[in-house]
């Protein structure tokens, strides 16, 4: 795909791909469920861009891997370790997160978990913006206006984010901890879920990269 053609590439919207089924049995005491945070992308956030920009910009993030040389906390580490599975978001991003900390443990890769998109809002060409800045643009304008360009909507994520809710306690309360490796924004509509099925965020590192926060049942 050229830069060309990234500039009208849709992102798609997520449909569940069979995950591993969760064990029949109920723990008398379920595991905690961890949400963390894709590494570092190695597509730079250091220019200027126009909304067009932004969006040819966003399709290639979507597609990028992470930057070199980086060391996952050791943490994730642990918590990679004492997971009983690991889930990972389909986006390349996410799949060399889990490579890098899951120590050639098998992984669950589902398109339940990738990023809700953020499409810019359609602004004048005079008008150029980090990307750090578009995301929470677009991020603004899809929440409250709905504007998805096509994309996935704001009720089909909150759909997206209590399905992958539901799955992830399905595992958690066959007595198995749980890890998550997979994308900010999502990953905070799924703890939304999760807290309102009852459980409680114990550990919390914020949304930066690598972070982890871990939920346990209330």
């Amino acid at each position: 795909m050229t830069p060309d053609t990234l500039d009208h590439a849709p992102i798609p919207v997520a449909t569940p791909s069979p995950a591993a089924p969760a064990p029949a049995v109920t723990a008398d005491r379920p595991g905690s469920i961890t949400l963390a945070r894709h590494g570092e992308p190695a597509l730079s956030r250091k220019c200027l861009l126009t909304s067009d920009q932004y969006r040819a910009w966003w399709a290639k993030y979507e597609l990028g891997g992470l930057l070199a040389g980086q060391t996952p906390p050791q943490g994730l580490l642990e918590t990679a370790q004492g997971a009983g599975v690991i889930f990972a978001s389909t986006r390349q991003r996410a799949q060399e997160t889990a490579v890098a900390v899951s120590a050639g443990r098998a992984v669950v890769s589902d398109v339940l978990f990738i990023e809700a998109p953020l499409p810019p809002p359609h602004f004048p060409a005079w008008f150029k913006l980090p990307p750090k800045y578009w995301g929470a643009v677009a991020r603004f304008w899809w929440h409250v206006f709905d504007h998805h360009d096509g994309q996935e909507t704001r009720t089909e994520a909150e759909a997206r984010a209590d399905r992958a809710a539901r799955t992830l306690i399905a595992r958690a309360e066959s007595g198995e901890d749980v890890l998550v490796l997979a994308h900010g924004y999502f990953n905070h509509m799924v703890g939304g879920r999760l807290k309102a099925a009852g459980w409680k965020l114990v550990h919390n590192q914020g949304f930066r990269y690598w972070s982890q926060r871990r939920y346990e049942r209330a």
